[in-house]
């Protein structure tokens, strides 16, 4: 199978939706770059397209190579209530970078906001859209290719953003940082998602704070709600890089693993295949990743449905399927392992023997 796509005019996210195509997301940001050296924990702020602009072309770089068809601009609490005087700066150099980046490959462009940390505590409708409005105005002069709306605890003001991220005539995309249990108010995900969809937008989903198996199943509820209301819109999912069973309605950030000592949890590529193919299964297309989700596990997703797809990314050129370039090692108990069967089955330790395999959420 070819490793590349061939050459042409780029779809638009909705025509390639609308033909059934599969959109892969890109990856963590904040907590990979926070590894890196480049992002402070805390308000987790994107300074870092400013200041380190390399590093964030090169792990744009990076996704692209490994597959995502969308390079979401690095603007995650980019709102002038987080980040002041730098807001607009910050806005303006990530859509420049994720377009330059965009255009080297067959990927969009999508502007993104997120939750305000004014609406706890201020649900001023009119001064929140403000803060919405103004990402937007930049995300438009950029002539971003379309819009996401992510990270949400509160659906109602995920239906603000999407009111305003409507104006630009520009498709939107919504997603909640919730599981199975709803928003922080209890609105259940079905609920959610049909409100999202009556506020404007064409893709529901949701994003971050739970592992892949969680994601989907708050996915399938969404699915399910837009059924029972009459309301139809594409599926977005773009969960963690960690597995979180034992989190509460809170998602990961009440581990007491959070922020820093969340490796152990790290799901392996092979997990991410489970992922993709089961998100697929649901009737998934639009699929990636959040906190945690490394390059490595973008070229998972693109490697399973490659099938679907038709191509291979880039990065599959260093890279055996299910393990088969392990036929060239000396050793035969690792020639062994050769197969697609050997890592489906494998149950991989944590070579941590006095450590728990759960956690008690602090919350």
């Amino acid at each position: 199978m070819a490793s590349t796509r061939a050459p042409g005019a780029k779809k638009g996210i909705l025509e390639r939706l609308d033909s059934g195509e599969v959109v892969i997301g890109d990856g963590s940001f904040l907590i990979t770059l926070e590894k890196r050296g480049y992002v402070k924990a805390g308000l987790w702020t994107p300074e870092a397209v400013v200041e380190h602009p390399n590093a964030v072309r090169q792990l744009h770089m990076e996704f692209l190579r490994a597959g995502s068809n969308v390079m979401q601009t690095f603007t995650f609490s980019a709102s002038e209530d987080n980040m002041e005087s730098q807001w607009e700066d910050v806005n303006a150099a990530a859509c420049d970078l994720a377009k330059e980046v965009a255009g080297k490959g067959d990927a969009l462009v999508a502007g993104g906001i997120c939750q305000t940390s004014m609406y706890k505590y201020h649900k001023d409708e009119a001064r929140i859209k403000k803060l919405f409005r103004q990402q937007l105005e930049v995300f438009t002069r950029k002539n971003v290719d379309f819009l996401i709306a992510e990270y949400f605890e509160y659906v109602e003001e995920a239906v603000w953003a999407v009111e305003v991220l409507k104006e630009s005539g520009k498709p939107v995309a919504a997603t909640m940082c919730i599981g199975p249990a709803g928003d922080m108010r209890g609105v259940r995900p079905g609920e959610c998602a049909a409100r999202l969809v009556k506020a404007g937008a064409s893709i529901v989903g949701v994003n971050c704070r739970f592992g892949p198996g969680t994601s989907l199943k708050t996915v399938e509820l969404m699915k399910e709600g837009l059924g029972a209301a009459g309301l139809k819109a594409h599926l977005m999912v773009q969960s963690l890089g960690f597995h979180t069973p034992d989190c509460g309605k809170g998602g990961f950030v009440d581990l007491p693993e959070y922020p820093f000592g969340l490796e152990p949890r790290v799901a392996t590529r092979w997990d991410i295949h489970k992922y993709a193919r089961e998100a697929y299964n649901l009737g998934v297309r639009y699929i990636g990743g959040c906190c945690g989700f490394e390059p490595y596990h973008i070229r998972a997703i693109a490697e399973e449905l490659a099938p679907e797809r038709g191509f291979l990314p880039l990065a599959s050129e260093k890279h055996g399927s299910w393990g088969s370039s392990l036929n060239m090692h000396t050793k035969p108990w690792i020639r062994a392992r050769a197969r697609r069967e050997y890592w489906e089955n494998l149950l991989p330790a944590s070579g941590r023997p006095f450590c728990p395999s759960l956690s008690k959420p602090d919350v």
